[in-house]
């Protein structure tokens, strides 16, 4: 099993971020990704506080990291034009030295759509962007010269260059519904993931995803398998109270909600116990999704303790 960190950008300096991501390239982990929101997810400050924008943290992490894979989990399709997007990525594949990916979405938190004026259709048609948006970012990435006529996107004669360092970028698709995004994922992506699933959901939708592949002739297997559990541990039982304390801070009146879905909370043993069931369950790259305050103390504890009792060495 491999470990990634899920970024929550929010209300944090950068220079904390900064020492977060130079921290997790040395501390075991083998992914780190960026959330793509422009309001706090969920909402912490009345006249919403800071959020630092996915793609520019995407290309930081580019140059000041040496050895995670780099992610999103995910990009809103509708945020920006997919051929905007595929230009973006190979320049920081090229950054990176080669260790981008990309997650994307159909995007969900309607308050910043209508703030900012960008269209919010409804649930299938924003599937039906994001189906096309990975069609043309695949193509754009792989073939010279691209033509595409859709209903959402037309491209003539069009090129990107140069192409990533990468022969095959790879395309995470996220999200949960049965009947569009995971079929969709079966088809066109590289890598699932599923935010905040508890085993038995991860292991619901493990089974759709299956009959999904085996219907569109697709090796299951050949799709990795991610989740994204919020961190919340102690270090140790005498910091439980902290912990617990962070996820009312975060969370707020949502907290009781919040429990009855994908969480780290207790102490390290505890922890590996819950890693463990995702492990039996396939998951193939389990990421802890951080919001600020930070706790620097559940995170060495989290690198020292739990990731080297799943080492493959």
């Amino acid at each position: 099993m491999k470990f990634g960190v899920h970024l929550i950008q929010q209300n944090i300096e950068m220079a904390e971020l900064r020492r977060l991501w130079t921290w997790a390239d040395t501390a075991g982990f083998d992914w780190i990704d960026a959330s793509d929101h422009f309001y706090e997810a969920p909402l912490v400050h009345e006249n919403h506080g800071d959020y630092w924008e996915g793609t520019t943290i995407m290309t930081a992490l580019a140059c000041e990291t040496k050895n995670l894979r780099i992610g999103s989990l995910v990009l809103g399709m509708n945020y920006r034009h997919p051929a905007v997007l595929a230009n973006a990525l190979a320049a920081m594949d090229h950054l990176s030295g080669g260790r981008i990916e990309l997650g994307i979405g159909a995007g969900w938190y309607e308050d910043e759509y209508r703030a900012y004026g960008i269209p919010f259709p409804s649930l299938g048609k924003r599937l039906d962007i994001l189906e096309e948006g990975i069609q043309v970012i695949r193509l754009l990435l792989t073939e010279d010269h691209v033509n595409f006529e859709g209903e959402h996107f037309t491209l003539a004669d069009a090129c990107c260059n140069p192409k990533p360092m990468q022969e095959r970028l790879r395309i995470w698709g996220g999200g949960v519904g049965r009947k569009r995004t995971l079929p969709m994922i079966a088809r066109l992506c590289d890598g699932w993931n599923g935010p905040y699933l508890t085993p038995w959901q991860f292991r619901h939708l493990s089974r759709v995803l299956r009959e999904a592949c085996d219907r569109e002739n697709r090796d299951f297997d050949e799709i990795e398998k991610s989740v994204n559990l919020s961190f919340h541990l102690a270090a140790s039982e005498a910091a439980r109270p902290r912990a617990e304390e962070h996820a009312r801070t975060v969370f707020g009146g949502a907290i009781d909600t919040w429990r009855e879905r994908g969480l780290i909370m207790g102490t390290p043993e505890e922890a590996k116990e819950l890693v463990a069931e995702y492990q039996d369950l396939g998951c193939d790259l389990l990421n802890i999704a951080i919001r600020p305050p930070l706790d620097w103390e559940a995170l060495e504890a989290w690198a020292q303790e739990v990731i080297p009792a799943f080492s493959e060495d």
